[in-house]
């Protein structure tokens, strides 16, 4: 019998798949500034030749970006077909938040309940971190809308699902968009702000606790009452711009 004879894969090629799946798993994120090329060969234990060849490959197929003097990143944008465009156009039309609601609930009710099965310490300390950093930033909607954001990617991290975790991240932009414009309504009904924070830690104690339904519960509960309040707060609004609408009306 002929027997074949076994080729060893090509010390580069191996390199591109550990980077690649250090990508996936959300090691290194979008934009991330990878480690110089002389650290990260001391790291994997291989020559800076077969690194700066796994480099090459991965700026080829448009994983990594190289900037002149400034280092290798990870591509910011590695989901092109979600990018400016759709999110402009979702962002800018009032009707689409309340879709954008509904895929939360759908989507962060998932994250939080496998994030509960399968996360680890490690997760569960950087959820605290994101929760302290949030009440921090209360008071300036901007920053707590990106911390909000950082607090669902750490969710999303524990959930070890990689097609969630990257569509959260490919979502970041146009996520932060809702939740600043929501933070904007909530502000405007008072004690808003406590309860969401009383829901949020819900959550957490739930994926802590290692709790999936529990978790997932908490997650739809704090985005029920989300829309509520939005919803109740735009109805205000239209009301209101009714009456000065009369009011115009009879002094004309």
């Amino acid at each position: 019998m002929a027997y074949q004879r076994i080729s060893q894969p090509k010390l580069s090629d191996v390199i591109v798949k550990e980077l690649e799946k250090m990508v996936l798993e959300g090691s290194l994120k979008p934009g991330q500034k990878l480690p110089p090329e002389r650290e990260l060969a001391v790291q994997f234990e291989v020559s800076r030749p077969s690194l700066r060849e796994a480099i090459q490959k991965l700026e080829a197929k448009g994983v990594l970006t190289r900037r002149q003097g400034g280092g290798t990143y990870v591509k910011q944008q590695l989901w092109n077909s979600l990018s400016d465009p759709l999110v402009e156009l979702l962002a800018n039309n009032p009707e689409s938040q309340y879709d954008l609601l509904e895929f939360r609930h759908a989507t962060e009710g998932m994250m939080a309940f496998y994030a509960a099965e399968r996360g680890t310490d490690a997760d569960h300390a950087q959820m605290r971190r994101k929760v302290d950093a949030i009440k921090q930033a209360q008071g300036n909607t901007e920053e707590e809308a990106k911390a909000i954001v950082d607090f669902y990617c750490s969710v999303a991290e524990a959930s070890h699902n990689v097609a969630m975790l990257h569509l959260v991240l490919s979502l970041a932009p146009l996520l932060q968009r809702n939740v600043a414009e929501n933070l904007e309504l909530l502000y405007r009904r008072e004690g808003s702000s406590e309860v969401a924070n009383t829901h949020r830690e819900a959550l957490v104690n739930a994926i802590l606790q290692r709790q999936p339904e529990a978790a997932r519960k908490a997650s739809n509960d704090h985005l029920a009452y989300i829309e509520e309040v939005t919803l109740e707060v735009r109805r205000e609004d239209s009301r209101q711009r009714r009456s000065l609408r009369r009011m115009r009306s009879d002094l004309s």
